[in-house]
């Protein structure tokens, strides 16, 4: 690392005013702070300040993702050889290496297209390099199907980047949640690959000798998908939580997702009242509506914890309701929001069975009334001063 930062500082100056590669200063700004803290970084004044700037959260924020997206792909894989009928001979190297090859053009796809747009509404605008996609582009992928086309997935990208996010002025700015409006215009736009038929759910073809052409007749529901049909689960509940059941590739397992929370909490980067809110909102509407025991409604006659582990609700909770942009900033309101989340995603899930995963729409729909949350909050607060300085 000092052979490289010496490097870097030889470089600079040509990316310096003056220098012969000045137009392109925000993509090495960019790089250069990727790799080291920036040196302007404040340690003095009235503030305390840390040396962690954004770059770093949204890195700490990759790291807790890995363990969802490392067994997304296995679970990729696990879904081909199972469908085939092979499993029992493939060996986890072959099951990994398939989900990994079939994953990973999904991931460059996302990055090349979002840091192509954001580099160059950089140079555009002359500013730096702006870090929120570091996170955004490997979040798509996670909360897509495997089968989504790349040039669809190209598309989404550059409509979430450049209308839920540079529109809005860049990272920082935007109200809405990036991942979650490509994925939105994704279902909206093309609703049959994102959720009509099973097939959506389990890459069917080889890639390198690895994997199995497996029949176009060959179909799987997610959970979810099988309760909006008036169907019970086929999954069991242990299957849901360690993840070997269908669905988008980063979704599935809630022992990777919990350890990926564990890290966001320990580290202080997320709420753990968003994250906590959005489980006991969520928890408590079910159970009120399995006390009331619609008849003929399987999704509201649905245990309350298969809501929890069922589908996105878990990683909507843990790393989509807890950005830090378009979350509540106020302490209560962080309650409030998260509380609304877990709620609302399941009244959509129960009340609208032509789709039954509600936790897109819950989290957007909450992220448009965030701000709002807060204002009720701190308006609430200053009257409260104002009260007891009256007295």
């Amino acid at each position: 690392m000092k052979a490289l930062r010496q490097y870097l500082n030889k470089i600079k100056p040509n990316f310096e005013e003056g220098g012969k590669l000045h137009a392109f200063r925000s993509v090495f700004d960019g790089f250069e702070t990727f790799l080291y803290v920036p040196h302007d970084t404040s340690k003095s004044g009235t503030h305390i300040h840390d040396a962690i700037d954004s770059k770093r959260i949204m890195s700490m924020v990759v790291i807790a993702l890995m363990p969802a997206l490392l067994f997304g792909m296995y679970n990729v894989g696990y879904q081909n050889y199972v469908a085939a009928g092979t499993f029992a001979e493939a060996s986890f190297i072959e099951v990994f290496g398939f989900g990994f090859l079939a994953v990973l053009p999904k991931i460059l796809v996302s990055y090349i297209v979002g840091l192509g747009i954001e580099f160059i509404a950089a140079q555009i605008k002359g500013e730096e390099i702006q870090e929120g996609f570091l996170v955004s582009g490997i979040l798509i992928p996670m909360i897509l199907p495997v089968n989504i086309p790349l040039w669809m997935l190209a598309v989404a990208v550059a409509f979430a980047v450049v209308f839920a996010k540079e529109i809005f002025g860049g990272t920082g700015m935007n109200i809405l949640n990036v991942a979650l409006v490509a994925r939105a215009f994704l279902f909206f736009s093309y609703p049959a690959k994102m959720t009509g038929g099973g097939d959506v759910w389990i890459a069917n073809e080889t890639i390198f000798g690895l994997g199995n052409n497996t029949p176009d007749v060959v179909t799987q529901a997610t959970p979810l998908g099988q309760i909006a049909q008036g169907q019970m689960a086929d999954a069991s509940l242990m299957d849901s939580i360690i993840g070997f059941i269908p669905g988008s590739v980063g979704e599935t397992s809630v022992i990777a997702i919990a350890i990926g929370a564990i890290i966001l909490l320990w580290t202080g980067i997320a709420s753990w009242r968003t994250m906590g809110s959005v489980f006991v909102g969520g928890a408590l509407i079910a159970l009120l509506f399995n006390s009331l025991g619609i008849e003929g409604n399987v999704a509201a006659n649905t245990p309350w914890y298969s809501h929890l582990v069922f589908g996105g609700f878990c990683f909507g909770a843990v790393f989509m309701a807890t950005d830090p942009v378009t979350s509540c900033r106020t302490l209560k309101g962080q309650y409030i929001y998260g509380f609304l989340i877990g709620a609302v995603a399941i009244l959509v899930r129960v009340l609208n069975p032509g789709y039954p995963e509600g936790m897109m729409l819950a989290i957007l729909l909450m992220n448009v009334f965030a701000p709002l949350i807060d204002h009720c909050v701190v308006s609430r607060n200053i009257s409260k001063r104002l009260k007891r300085m009256e007295k």
